[in-house]
């Protein structure tokens, strides 16, 4: 059970140390049979008068603790005699006592949450190492939490105890609680995403996107539609653009749809997930086509399109991946574009991970696809298609597939978002192409510096950097690791996690900072699991 309203704090009221007493008792005397039992039910410490209780409260009620104290002799010096000779040189210790969580918390946040103040409170008074007797029932949570047993077991037979330190040092490096605490005093105050949707925003697009909602039909929301296709028109150098409710999807669908119109067979290339894609789209329509398929990250050539082309006259139209999400590998568009025109073929383009990424020239493109939620940099949830010849209806589409009807009706054939359609245009005005480009060049020399293997040269778009990890380190393991540090990226893909890759891509609102922040926390994690190893 996940609770919404909990309080952390430490102690200081009457009716809180009441209730301190009440859990002492429920787990060192019934759960745990330390002390004896009272009529009182109630429990109070030896040391209470010296003890800070950090306690976890939900409506009034205490449901967890923990007490830290520095006074010498602690009640672990009662057990285990010389107890510095089992510490490292220069320790300045506090000890931990009093761990509790009710019973109905446990598999809740609470215990976590206890801890990030416990560590909070070591900081602050400068004590580098927490004590504990840990009860040998939870000998290896507290290890997951980077605590060392030290010295004999105590206790008696009815309750074993376990002594055991932390240092700072694995405050930051062990556990996995404590590094994501430990970052968060370190000034990470914020998660970072480094995903390709959702993207980061800027603040005036959330904002744009919170504005009281409008009817589709109004006069405000068709001029502010015609706005944004015709600065989208102008990005990327189209005569049209239709904006749709959906995902790349759905756009991808809108394109097979309007190819099924054209005669002739056509050709579909793949080196990587979405290139894939394509075929499988274009074999649910029962497109009748080619392909060229190619191994993930593999390049595809002008001369092997071209000698294909040649060698097939029946091809009236090819269909590519302009920036193949799944490894960053870049099409050469200005080529392709060269090659179609020469060989009277219609070009169509998956470009959902390219416009507002890099500098696009849409010219000579019979059709392509892109999102909002990318290198547009605006909340996902707007399909885009762009086109360069005019469209009419077809009653053999399905009525949403039919592009014609957008072409027809401006873009609002059926219900539209005013939210998402003003966000999209605050994002569109922010595109900044050379920003990204910097971004880029600044984290792959930071990347390859630190050793790390990136994909990709000339040919590989900014807007997704690729990361293949060595061997005995686990992609899914490093993504989990940096996900406790704030740090979102692409890892959880069935195609990243067979390959054992991992991806931050540099798309919406990042900036240097964020940059330079990711790479310091990437080298710190992997330096963590290669020592591991």
């Amino acid at each position: 059970m996940e609770q919404t309203k909990l309080t952390i704090k430490i102690a200081t009221e009457p009716e809180e140390m009441d209730q301190i007493y009440k859990l002492n008792y429920e787990t060192f005397v019934e759960e745990i049979p330390q002390h004896k039992q009272n009529r009182n039910r109630s429990l109070i410490d030896k040391f209470d008068k010296e003890n800070t209780y950090i306690v976890a409260k939900e409506a009034g009620e205490v449901i967890g603790m923990i007490a830290v104290r520095a006074n010498r002799p602690f009640s672990l010096d009662y057990k285990l005699k010389n107890i510095d000779q089992y510490l490292p040189k220069g320790a300045k210790p506090c000890e931990v006592r009093l761990l509790s969580v009710k019973k109905e918390y446990r598999k809740t946040r609470v215990f976590f949450r206890l801890v990030n103040s416990l560590v909070s409170y070591c900081l602050e008074n400068n004590y580098n190492m927490a004590l504990i007797s840990g009860t040998d029932r939870q000998i290896r949570l507290y290890k997951r939490i980077g605590f060392e047993p030290f010295g004999p077991m105590v206790g008696s037979e009815e309750a074993m105890f376990q002594p055991m330190y932390l240092t700072k040092e694995k405050f930051e490096t062990t556990s996995k609680a404590f590094e994501k605490m430990m970052m968060q005093k370190k000034g990470v105050a914020k998660r970072l995403n480094f995903l390709p949707g959702p993207v980061p925003l800027h603040e005036d697009v959330e904002q744009a996107f919170k504005q009281v909602a409008i009817s589709h039909r109004s006069s405000d929301f068709v001029d502010e539609m015609k706005e944004v296709r015709t600065k989208l028109c102008s990005l990327v150098n189209a005569k049209e653009a239709q904006i749709v409710v959906g995902t790349g999807t759905l756009a991808n669908d809108l394109v097979a749809a309007q190819i099924k119109k054209l005669p002739g067979k056509g050709l579909v290339v793949a080196n990587g997930e979405f290139g894939y894609r394509l075929i499988d789209h274009a074999t649910r329509f029962k497109l009748d086509f080619y392909t060229i398929e190619k191994q993930w990250n593999e390049k595809v050539s002008m001369e092997e399109m071209e000698r294909f082309l040649e060698m097939h006259n029946d091809v009236s139209w090819v269909w590519i991946v302009h920036c193949e999400t799944s490894t960053g590998y870049l099409f050469d568009l200005e080529k392709t574009q060269a090659l179609t025109k020469r060989h009277n073929v219609k070009l169509c383009v998956d470009a959902c991970s390219s416009v507002g990424v890099v500098s696009v020239d849409f010219k000579d493109v019979y059709l392509a696809s892109t999102v909002s939620g990318k290198g547009l940099g605006s909340y996902p949830g707007l399909a885009i298609v762009f086109h360069q010849e005019p469209i009419v209806p077809d009653r053999q589409i399905p009525r949403y597939l039919d592009l014609g009807q957008y072409a027809l009706a401006d873009s609002t054939p059926y219900t539209h978002s005013s939210n998402l359609i003003s966000a999209l245009h605050e994002a569109v005005k922010r595109v900044d192409l050379e920003h990204r480009y910097t971004l880029a060049n600044a984290f792959k020399q930071m990347l390859t510096s630190a050793g790390f293997v990136v994909f990709g040269d000339e040919e590989y778009s900014p807007g997704i950097i690729t990361i293949s990890l060595p061997p005995f380190i686990s992609s899914k393991d490093m993504g989990n690791k940096l996900k406790e540090k704030g740090i979102i990226i692409s890892y959880e893909s069935d195609y990243l996690v067979k390959r054992n890759w991992v991806q931050f891509a540099l798309m919406g609102n990042i900036t240097s900072h964020e940059v330079e922040t990711a790479c310091t926390i990437l080298q710190q994690t992997i330096a963590v699991k290669v020592e591991q190893v």
